[in-house]
């Protein structure tokens, strides 16, 4: 029984490690939105905190 609760949560663990690999189609343009000075991500269209970008 317990064996069998043991090899659940590590297919269960395998199963989410391979989800947390793939790459989602908008992952690339939220890399994009980010400072040329500071690297922070932006939110909006206004300045970066930093003052510098």
């Amino acid at each position: 029984m317990i064996v069998k609760i043991v090899t659940l949560f590590l297919i269960g663990m395998g199963v989410l490690a391979m989800f947390g690999r793939l790459r989602f189609p908008g992952a690339a343009r939220l890399t994009r939105r980010r400072c040329s000075a500071c690297g922070a991500p932006r939110a909006g269209r206004g300045p970066c905190p930093c003052g510098k970008g």
